[in-house]
């Protein structure tokens, strides 16, 4: 038998909300949307001052706090290539991170929890665009499946503790993201800010060309963070429900149009050659945003205008400096 959800009042501007992962690019984008909103009660702590790991760290800290929401955006993040070599650590960490900040949140009272996964967790070959039911329907993507296991796992904890004591825990399953805060190292970062990054790199330097991996015609969607900090918002104000939430655009383009259009932006004139040696990945990856558009909620920042926002912050920093 299932227990009943919490009833749950809306969010006033004094409730004590613990944005774990405020740092990353996820948990700075919602600190700045609750801010813009005038919540000032935002609790947050670093990696040194609190190690999401360590389960009684993480009691102590919600004994002490008590905060009244949380939104859990920490966790271990990288790449085709960090995820396939760093498999245990993705496996392990973010195990840990999700079930020592679920279980003491539901410890202490907490009157909703907002649980991000990643559209990168549904069968690698699940029907497109992705619905939400898909998950779980077949095997996935080998080179981060541990991420990916994890991931669910979070959804699972979120649903179970609902399921079964009544919390008001709920689950976001955001699709590829970029923005302020992005990670651009070549080695561990998705594709859209490695390729700025390259591109960047390859125009200051006069490259004549510029290396991708693959063929270029694997599909993908791309959503500016803000979008997603905007989405995460109105789900804490307005949902309440225990099947997890794709957020997305709900429009993809090829690998191939993505790098032509960061050429352009960065304004690089050489050539881009496609390394078909290097695997693709998935075949596409597009979410079915129709529940969330349902909502009254739909994204506002265009491609071309986020990439172009994104870079001009990019050129600016230490990184773009070759």
């Amino acid at each position: 038998m299932h227990a009943s959800p919490q009833r749950y009042r809306q969010m006033n501007k004094q409730d004590k909300i613990y944005i774990a992962g405020h740092r990353g690019m996820v948990g700075s984008a919602i600190v700045r949307r609750l801010q813009k909103d005038g919540y000032t009660n935002i609790v947050t702590r670093t990696s040194k001052e609190l190690d999401l790991k360590e389960q009684g760290a993480v009691r102590d800290f919600f004994a002490q706090e008590k905060p009244d929401h949380v939104v859990l955006a920490a966790a271990k993040v990288g790449g085709i290539h960090a995820n396939n070599v760093y498999r245990a650590q993705f496996l392990y960490e973010n195990l840990m991170i999700e079930s020592n900040v679920i279980h003491s949140a539901h410890e202490n009272g907490v009157k909703k929890l907002l649980f991000l996964g990643s559209s990168c967790i549904y069968p690698k070959m699940a029907p497109q665009p992705l619905k939400e039911e898909s998950l779980l329907s077949g095997f996935l993507e080998q080179t981060n499946e541990p991420y990916a296991i994890a991931k669910i796992a979070g959804i699972k904890l979120a649903e179970s503790y609902r399921r079964q004591y009544g919390s008001n825990f709920i689950s976001a399953m955001p699709t590829n993201l970029y923005g302020p805060n992005d990670n651009y190292d070549l080695n561990n970062s998705h594709v859209l800010p490695a390729l700025i990054r390259k591109f960047h790199t390859a125009k200051v330097t006069n490259a004549p060309n510029v290396e991708v991996w693959g063929s270029g015609s694997p599909r993908r969607e791309f959503l500016h963070v803000d979008d997603l900090a905007d989405a995460c918002f109105h789900l804490l104000q307005h949902y309440d429900e225990e099947m997890f939430v794709n957020i997305g655009t709900g429009e993809d383009l090829t690998i191939k149009e993505l790098a032509e259009l960061i050429q352009e932006v960065v304004g690089y004139t050489g050539v881009i050659k496609w390394n078909t040696e290097k695997p693709d990945g998935t075949p596409r990856k597009l979410m079915d945003v129709s529940r969330l558009h349902n909502m009254g909620w739909k994204h506002r920042i265009g491609l071309r205008e986020g990439i172009t926002s994104v870079y001009a912050e990019f050129a600016k920093s230490e990184l773009a400096k070759v």
